[in-house]
């Protein structure tokens, strides 16, 4: 489950933007472990939206879902590798105060060892992207 920097909770108070990092494998493909992000504190958050959330078991810790749908008790939140676990499967519906922003943007660090020119210009070409809501996955992963 991504696990985000106590930093984010800092900046918080002071500005809608903050950073995390992402540790973990539940986002995967969307987010690898390592990823930096942009994250717009109190944003509205619709179906196909990447969000963080407090986990509503362990409220110290700090995990980033795609929110699939609104339902009774809040969010139903999953994530996009279906074989990590760590999501609304396990724990049922998350209580909307516990939703703290929306996922604006990813950045994803050089790696060691990126050093030869194709890939200095591969991760040139994809390192900072915006990320967008996904509502064809938000239908997909109702299902689940």
């Amino acid at each position: 489950m991504p696990e985000l920097s106590q930093e984010t909770e800092r900046g918080r108070a002071v500005l809608p933007f903050g950073t995390a990092e992402v540790t973990g494998p539940s986002m995967v493909p969307t987010l690898v472990h390592g990823d930096l992000l942009v994250v717009q504190y109190g944003a509205r958050v619709r179906p196909g939206d990447i969000v963080v959330l407090r986990h509503p078991f362990q409220q110290d810790l700090l995990v980033v879902k795609r929110a699939v749908e609104r339902r009774d008790g809040g969010w139903w939140v999953l994530g996009d590798n279906a074989f990590a676990g760590g999501d609304s499967t396990d724990y049922g519906a998350v209580p909307e105060d516990l939703v703290l922003g929306r996922v604006r943007f990813r950045y994803r660090p050089l790696r060691p060892g990126q050093r030869s020119p194709l890939a200095l210009a591969r991760w040139a070409l994809s390192a900072a992207r915006p990320v967008l809501s996904d509502r064809s996955a938000s239908r997909r992963f109702r299902a689940r």
